[in-house]
């Protein structure tokens, strides 16, 4: 009689044990094919290369980062119209009138040049736009998880960067 119930125990210890391993397996499995999706979906907006980049946080040369999360910006990207909503924080120089003209990096403009390049850990768009007041050189790199970096290079304001991420353009 003792003999069985040491057995039984024994055989529910090793059926436990093996179906927490499989769990955690699984655990594992579904954080991967949740990875795999958004890659997925990050590789269609990009190969639709109609997208809209907003910024969580500014990083103007010089100054300490700025925190955007209550701050609405945003940058669209197509390969026809690039509009541009995004605050600037540094200095302007040239044309610019004091105070920055309209506010912040404001244009839109059809790109001169338009490219996305897929690289080993992400995607490149570089763009170049020219408004009315300024020319501008784009650069957004875009990871595989959505997140992205955007520079904005300027003839007339100092250089700035932004970290968010992509989403959907809304049409």
């Amino acid at each position: 009689m003792n003999k069985v119930f040491n057995v039984l125990i024994l055989i529910a210890l090793l059926v436990f044990s093996n179906a927490s391993f499989a769990q955690q397996k699984t655990k594992k499995e579904l954080k991967e094919a949740k990875k795999f999706e958004q890659q997925k979906k990050v590789e269609t907006l990009v190969a639709g290369e109609k997208f809209i980049f907003e910024a969580n946080r500014a990083f103007p040369m010089g100054f300490r980062s700025i925190d955007l999360t209550t701050n609405p910006n945003s940058i669209s990207f197509t390969p026809d119209l690039i509009k541009s909503d995004m605050p600037f924080f540094g200095r302007a120089t040239g044309s610019i009138p004091y105070g920055g003209g309209e506010g912040g990096l404001k244009f839109e403009g059809t790109p001169e040049e338009f490219s996305i390049t897929k690289e080993k850990k992400n995607y490149l768009l570089k763009a170049k736009v020219k408004d009315k007041n300024d020319s501008y050189t784009i650069q957004l790199t875009i990871f595989f998880d959505g997140g992205a970096s955007l520079v904005i290079n300027s003839n007339n304001r100092a250089s700035i960067s932004y970290n968010g991420s992509i989403s959907k353009l809304k049409e």
